[in-house]
């Protein structure tokens, strides 16, 4: 009997949303499905490097470009609404044709909108139900639910109750379509490896803001007497090294010498993106977060944690070394919930 062969379709934005695809991906495997990978750019170069021998498909672009100012950062992606509206149209076609000639029993959107069909069980992954978008987040909101009512279901990346990881985000009062919590997802698992490095600084996001915190957090840890490990997340064809006096600088790492590297680390500087959060409650670090500017979402998850004493954070253009001295008085995202079971979920596919 053959395999059936899911679809797994991050967005590409940022990285966050294929890294969280990689456990699904293996536990796709270890449960007797066959994978297959759809998406674009930085998120598909790096789940063909996780996944070489599985089978790969291109994706149109969103091609979104950002403001460098955060100011004007929604302004900039409203005036692109036409173009994601097209790209969502183009996902619609490439997607038919991937199912009618390859033989796809399902389907995993990671918020690609246009990443759907009607002939195969489709799933939305998602941990914003509601989002956060300023004034216009009802509006925002309201659009987001209607986009996953047609979905066949949504899959949220946290638990149900409290304590949870995406507070408001991710629970509704109610919800007006059919709605999974799945449980958090991280690729990683917890090692008990010696501190190497005091710091851990993991890069990423849209340009030009990933590359404007790179020159903020270099220029101020340029004299740091310490070992900081930097990882630039910028994917090329091979990962490369540099020393910067106490800095270890890589373009990029990933699987198990990313794992190690972040277990070995006595604390992480990151964005608050959520899949950075399951990250680093997986590995139970301290962290501080630099949320992205403009981005609500980010801004909300770093507010909160900090507010209920997990981590610290503060803006961007705030973060001095000095910010640091706190971080020793928090708690550290520890906890005990990542048991999450794909049995339930993946039954989905079986119906079919």
């Amino acid at each position: 009997m053959s395999k059936k062969r899911i679809l797994v379709a991050p967005l590409n934005w940022g990285l966050g949303h294929a890294t969280r695809c990689i456990p699904i991906i293996n536990e796709l495997v270890r449960q007797d499905f066959e994978p297959v990978i759809a998406s674009d750019g930085a998120a598909l170069e790096l789940l063909r490097k996780e996944f070489p021998d599985l089978e790969h498909h291109v994706l149109p672009e969103y091609n979104i470009t950002y403001s460098k100012k955060n100011t004007f950062f929604k302004l900039k992606l409203l005036s692109q609404t036409p173009k994601i509206i097209a790209a969502i149209q183009q996902e619609r076609k490439t997607t038919k044709k991937l199912v009618d000639s390859h033989n796809i029993s399902g389907i995993i959107s990671d918020n690609r909108w246009g990443v759907r069909s009607k002939k195969v069980p489709s799933v939305f992954i998602t941990h914003q139900l509601k989002v956060l978008s300023g004034s216009s987040t009802l509006l925002s909101s309201k659009i987001q639910q209607k986009l996953i009512s047609k979905f066949t279901e949504c899959w949220v990346p946290d638990f149900e109750e409290k304590p949870n990881l995406s507070g408001e985000m991710g629970h509704l009062e109610k919800t007006p379509f059919s709605v999974r919590y799945i449980g958090p997802l991280s690729r990683f698992t917890k090692l008990q490896l010696p501190v190497k490095h005091n710091y851990a600084i993991l890069l990423s996001g849209p340009e030009p803001q990933r590359e404007i915190l790179e020159e903020l957090l270099l220029k101020e840890f340029k004299n740091y007497s310490s070992p900081v490990l930097v990882v630039r997340g910028v994917l090329e064809k091979e990962s490369k090294s540099e020393k910067m006096g106490n800095l270890k600088i890589y373009n990029y790492l990933i699987g198990r010498e990313l794992e190690e590297a972040l277990n070995s680390s006595e604390a992480i500087i990151c964005r608050s993106g959520y899949t950075s959060v399951m990250d680093i409650a997986k590995l139970e670090k301290k962290a501080f977060f630099i949320p992205t500017p403009g981005q609500p979402e980010q801004e909300y998850l770093a507010k909160d944690l900090t507010k209920k004493g997990f981590v610290d954070s503060c803006d961007q253009n705030k973060f001095t070394l000095k910010k640091l001295e706190n971080l020793e008085n928090t708690s550290g995202l520890s906890f005990d919930f990542f048991t999450s079971s794909f049995s339930a979920a993946f039954g989905l596919f079986q119906c079919k």
